[in-house]
């Protein structure tokens, strides 16, 4: 008698084995090409990070010139329609910059330099007003000690650290002059040579869809880049106004400088508005002979912060583009380690650029899952 295939499968193989009926198996999750592709994208992001550390002179100040130039493109085509050369206004708004950037170094610089040079004489009034704390200082002592974890003999004493870093600090977050040269050269060439640059990238693609994607990315980019700079601009010069007047209102020196301090520290998000008010406190507890009234200028500068910081920006800038706050802190932590201060600065202009690029590059066609 003939034994059919499905009856020998059912009886066993020929060693009285049993033989599953199907021997279908579940895919694997992650295919294995994935996993290779992941693995090289993670190499290469880890080999461009290395670079972009390694050669942060070179690179810092040219991305710092392609974002700020991208920001200020709008303001050459404004000019250029009022039959202003490009090559002509690219200078004009270079210029308009550095004075910028000059007069508030100018607001800066004078109390900093003088705050600097008599660093020993305010550290010891600083210290002398940190007496206060000396009793939570020793029941902290004696806290740890009658738990276990420290001796009763501790100094109950506030030290205030060494100052021997701050000279080596200034040094490390300072841009050198040639990397201000090489970013206001390029910043120049890349405003007045923006057009051209545009028409290259954009007939690079033969295919009619890839022209026309990348002509709507770099639309978004400049449209989006330029509304932040002018939004933003706007807004951390009416924090400075406003902590500039808190402070001569509280009678803090130099009400001015510390707006304009304010001013540029509100354009690093998180940290320059932490930034600011310790260095609130640390000159309102030396200029004031009282703990109270050299923090009433903080206070009052954390209450403008946190108006502007939760009703202001997200009302103005919200509306345009909507960025994350984890994105915002991890882009922030990330790009200020990599490239200090500046990068602070670039972070979100980065974060929006990216997204730009996400949402044309690799749209999302895939099944949404519903909502909660």
């Amino acid at each position: 008698m003939r034994v059919l295939p499905t009856e020998r499968l059912l009886a066993g193989g020929n060693d009285g084995s049993a033989v599953n009926e199907s021997h279908h198996e579940l895919p694997p999750v992650i295919k294995r090409a994935e996993v290779v592709a992941i693995t090289l994208v993670i190499l290469a992001a880890i080999c461009v990070t290395g670079v972009l550390y390694i050669a942060r002179g070179f690179f810092l100040p040219i991305v710092m010139a392609f974002v700020v130039g991208t920001m200020l493109s709008p303001a050459a085509n404004f000019l250029e329609r009022y039959r202003v050369p490009r090559g002509v206004g690219a200078v004009l708004i270079v210029i308009a910059v550095a004075a910028g950037l000059a007069f508030i170094i100018g607001l800066i610089s004078a109390p900093v330099l003088d705050w600097t040079n008599r660093l020993p004489e305010l550290a010891a009034q600083l210290k002398d007003k940190l007496h206060v704390f000396d009793r939570p200082l020793a029941l902290w002592h004696e806290m740890q000690a009658a738990i276990g974890g420290g001796s009763a003999q501790t100094s109950t004493s506030l030290e205030l650290p060494k100052f021997d870093w701050v000279q080596p600090t200034i040094e490390f977050l300072s841009p050198t002059f040639t990397e201000f040269l090489l970013f206001f050269a390029t910043l120049v060439l890349f405003i007045a040579s923006w057009r051209d640059l545009r028409r290259t990238l954009i007939m690079t693609f033969g295919d009619h869809e890839a022209r026309l994607r990348t002509l709507r990315i770099l639309n978004e980019l400049e449209l989006h880049l330029g509304n932040y700079l002018l939004t933003v601009t706007l807004i951390n010069t009416g924090v400075g106004i406003a902590a500039g007047i808190a402070c001569a209102i509280a009678g803090m020196p130099n009400p001015a400088g510390l707006g304009a301090l304010a001013a540029t520290l509100n354009f690093i998000p998180i940290i320059g508005p932490i930034a600011m008010f310790a260095v609130l406190v640390l000159v309102g507890m030396i200029a004031f002979p009282t703990l109270s009234s050299g923090m009433v200028a903080p206070l009052i500068f954390a209450v403008i912060t946190f108006m502007e910081g939760h009703f202001v920006t997200p009302t103005i800038i919200g509306r345009r583009l909507a960025l994350n706050a984890l994105a915002v802190f991890i882009a922030l932590a990330f790009w200020t380690w990599l490239w200090g201060p500046m990068g602070a600065f670039l972070a979100s202009p980065l974060l929006i650029v990216g997204l730009i690029m996400k949402e044309h590059l690799l749209p999302d066609t895939s099944p949404q899952l519903p909502p909660d």
